[in-house]
C-alpha cells in the first residue's frame, strides 16, 4: 500500500511540475483519457481486472484530474472537465475496492468517499448534483455519467471535448433511449429506466418525460402512453 500511495504522490508532482513549465490545459487529460479508454473499454465495458494489473495509466489520469484546475466561465470545458472526472474517478474508486460485483459493494461508494479533484474534496454524489445538475439543468448529463454498473449508460472509449461536447450529449441521449435498456416500448405503455423515476423532475422541465422522450426517439410515443418504471441492474460493468 505505501508503495502504491509513493507512485502515486511521484506521479501528481511530475506531473503539477509539468503542468507548471509547459502551460497544459484540460486537453492532455482529455487525449489520455481517449488512450485510456480506447485500451481498457469496449462496447460500454470496462477492463478493470487489466487496469488492476497495469494502474500506471489510471494513476496518471487521477494525477492531473488533481493538479488541474477549470473556469466556470469556460461553461463547456468547465462541464466536460466534470463529466470525465465523475467517469474516471468511479473506474478508480472500483479499481480501489477491486474486486467487487456492484459499486453499491462499498458503502458510501457515491455519497461519503471522497476524490480530491481541481482542488475540492468531493463525493461522486457532489460532481453531479452540485456541478452539473445545479449549473446546468440539463437532463442529458444522465446519458454520460456512467456509474460502473450495467444499468448506466455504456461509456463511451473517448472523452468529452467542449467543442464537441453539444453533440456528444445529444448522440449519447439519443442512443439510451432509442435503446431498449432504457426504454422497452409496449402497444399503449413504455417502461423505463429508474433514472427516469429518480430523477423525474430533470426530465420534465419543458413538459412531461413523454415530450422529453420523443426529442430523441426514432419512433416517438403517444401522449396516452402510460409510463412503468423497472429495477435498475448495479452488477459491474465488467468487460
Amino acid at each position: 500500500m505505501k508503495s502504491h500511495l509513493l507512485k502515486v504522490t511521484v506521479i501528481l508532482t511530475l506531473y503539477i511540475g509539468s503542468l507548471s513549465a509547459t502551460g497544459q490545459s484540460t486537453t492532455l487529460f482529455y487525449d489520455d483519457l481517449d488512450s485510456f479508454y480506447a485500451t481498457y473499454v469496449n462496447s460500454g465495458k470496462v477492463d478493470y481486472k487489466a487496469i488492476s494489473q497495469n494502474p500506471a495509466a489510471l494513476n496518471t489520469l487521477i494525477a492531473q484530474s488533481v493538479a488541474l484546475r477549470v473556469s466556470e466561465n469556460d461553461k463547456q470545458d468547465y462541464q466536460a472537465f466534470w463529466i470525465n472526472a465523475y467517469n474516471i474517478h468511479v473506474i478508480k474508486s472500483i479499481i480501489d475496492f477491486y474486486p467487487i460485483t456492484s459499486p453499491l459493494d462499498k458503502k458510501g461508494f457515491f455519497d461519503t468517499v471522497k476524490h480530491n479533484i481541481a482542488g475540492k474534496n468531493v463525493t461522486l454524489n457532489d460532481i453531479e448534483n452540485n456541478f452539473l445538475r445545479a449549473k446546468f439543468n440539463d437532463a442529458r448529463v444522465h446519458f454520460v455519467l456512467v456509474c460502473g454498473a450495467l444499468g448506466c449508460p455504456p461509456l463511451i472509449n473517448v472523452a468529452y471535448r467542449p467543442e464537441l461536447l453539444e453533440k456528444q450529449l445529444t448522440a449519447q441521449t439519443k442512443q439510451a433511449v432509442n435503446d431498449k435498456l432504457f426504454t422497452r416500448v409496449g402497444k399503449s405503455t413504455v417502461e423505463l429506466s429508474q433514472l427516469f423515476e429518480w430523477y423525474k423532475a430533470d426530465f420534465e422541465q419543458n413538459g412531461s418525460i413523454i415530450d422529453f422522450l420523443n426529442v430523441y426517439l426514432d419512433a416517438p410515443l403517444t401522449k396516452k402512453t402510460k409510463i412503468k418504471f423497472y429495477s435498475y441492474d448495479w452488477k459491474l460493468n465488467n468487460k
